[in-house]
């Protein structure tokens, strides 16, 4: 047996104990104050017509009602029987950035912290689907295979830094080769592909892989880290501290930008959407909506064990009772002694 709201059974027994101390205490008063008034001979001509024991039968009637009545609000649930429960919705991989150009902070704190950030956001709101994650810098790795361990996604998730990669570079095509690998690859449906980086690749061709996952039936959302404008990518030492700013090979200077053109196409290919990271995180927000709105299958089907809840039995009880008290007569015509 469980109950929906045991805290009534705790409210039960305080009111079911204070309501026997209060009738003992109001009847031992009673009959001691009318013994006061009162000779023997007076009061059983007095209160002839009532029988002390069917008062005393009422009020455990009226106790023994409330009783029940309260029992019935901590929701008593028991004969258990087997219930299908089944799961639906889509397997999501959620690809991003490490490379050393995420460090840039012109979005503050930077843009990999901020990936982070949306990567937390984008585990929570599509709970209940399976999810996956990516890593990639020069080379992509499958950082979390899909799972519908929303928290085991948590774990992987905290594990990210730029020195999780040791192939420098941006690879987002071979990223997209890779989540491509790891859907089933029977279905040409139920698949999603969110890529969060700032978009300049060196290394791959994401506009080959973007065509060949549609092919697949792959979608793929892109959002953008970084400005336009661009920024120079900090050396931090082991304290966190800016100590210069990273060089090419000639020794100049590297400036990194976001590269919405190519993702944006990278998107529109598979019938995805592209969208420019805020502060307000709304593009999280509508990312998770054009998933949820995709066609769904079934994830997992499990048989569980579940109470039917019974409360209207001790309902039905109780009033019994307390009808049963009320229209029950304080006594018949005959002389007791109180």
């Amino acid at each position: 047996m469980g109950f929906s709201a045991p805290v009534f059974i705790y409210i039960l027994v305080f009111v079911i104990v204070f309501l026997i101390i209060l009738e003992y205490s109001s009847e031992k008063n009673k009959r001691e104050f009318l013994k006061k008034l009162f000779s023997e001979d007076n009061i059983q001509k007095l209160f002839v017509r009532y029988d002390i024991r069917i008062i005393e039968l009422k009020k455990v009637l009226k106790i023994s009602g409330l009783f029940f009545l309260l029992f019935a609000l901590a929701g008593p649930k028991f004969g258990a029987k087997l219930v299908d429960i089944k799961k639906h919705g889509v397997d999501v991989i959620i690809a991003i950035d490490v490379s050393k150009s995420m460090l840039a902070q012109d979005i503050k704190p930077s843009r990999l912290e901020k990936a982070k950030l949306e990567l937390s956001f984008i585990i929570d709101k599509l709970s209940g689907n399976r999810l996956g994650i990516i890593a990639f810098a020069g080379k992509p790795f499958l950082q979390c295979p899909l799972t519908l361990d929303t928290s085991a996604s948590k774990i992987f998730m905290d594990s990210i830094t730029t020195d999780l990669i040791p192939v420098p570079g941006t690879a987002i095509g071979e990223a997209i080769d890779l989540a491509v690998k790891n859907f089933i690859k029977e279905e040409r449906k139920y698949k999603a592909l969110i890529i969060l980086t700032d978009g300049e690749d060196h290394e791959s061709d994401p506009l080959s892989a973007a065509l060949a996952a549609k092919k697949e039936g792959v979608k793929i959302f892109t959002i953008g880290f970084g400005t336009s404008q661009g920024e120079l990518i900090p050396d931090k030492d082991e304290t966190g501290n800016v100590t210069n700013y990273k060089k090419d090979k000639k020794g100049e200077t590297v400036m990194t930008k976001l590269d919405e053109l190519t993702l944006q196409k990278i998107a529109y290919e598979t019938g995805g959407k592209y969208y420019q990271a805020t502060d307000g995180e709304i593009e999280v927000s509508r990312i998770t909506e054009d998933i949820s709105s995709m066609e769904t299958k079934q994830l997992k089907a499990q048989k569980y064990e579940r109470y039917e809840e019974k409360f209207y039995y001790f309902v039905l009880i109780g009033l019994i009772l307390i009808l049963i008290e009320m229209f029950l007569p304080d006594g018949f015509k005959k002389r007791i002694n109180i």
